[in-house]
């Protein structure tokens, strides 16, 4: 990028979540939030174990197993899903640590696609826009369909490259 042109909005802020996802100590994957009110940063959060307890790097990872009923092209299939439940999502200490006030007609930006759990907690918070680079495909259709029937705004940053210093290998 030429020196006399800046970062648009959205690649600005996306850089501050994957800024702020390395402070993650998650081994399976880092994410980061933004919280966004116009042009002014309101709230940052990343994915980790509570304040105080041990996180996944000092105690290892607490993997629930779940399984859903999904109709791929037609076909039902058993998709089987695995979830750290050490980890609080960034999406969840986003919230936990910003004011409603200040969460109502803001933007979130997020490195990753919310799960379920949390879009349905984004979609209750105020919020009208996520904004997010890395799908993730356990729970893509029916949170983009839940986002679309609440009228957020909810779009994926795909040609978005990720400053090199930030990135960490996603495990599903």
């Amino acid at each position: 990028m030429p020196s006399d042109q800046r970062k648009d909005w959205d690649t600005y802020f996306m850089d501050i979540a994957y800024m702020v996802s390395t402070r993650s100590r998650c081994s399976r994957r880092h994410v980061g939030a933004v919280l966004v009110q116009g042009k002014k940063l309101l709230g940052t959060a990343y994915n980790g174990a509570p304040s105080g307890v041990p996180d996944c790097s000092e105690a290892g990872c607490m993997i629930a197993e779940d399984y859903e009923l999904l109709t791929v092209e037609g076909q039902e299939q058993m998709i089987k899903k695995q979830r750290c439940i050490r980890t609080i999502h960034a999406e969840q200490n986003l919230l936990l640590f910003t004011d409603r006030v200040d969460r109502e007609g803001s933007s979130v930006y997020v490195t990753d696609e919310p799960c379920w759990t949390c879009a349905n907690m984004l979609a209750n918070s105020g919020i009208i826009e996520v904004v997010f680079h890395r799908a993730y495909l356990k729970d893509s259709r029916k949170v983009t369909d839940m986002m679309n029937q609440k009228g957020i705004v909810f779009r994926q940053l795909e040609s978005y490259i990720p400053p090199s210093e930030t990135l960490h290998q996603v495990q599903d």
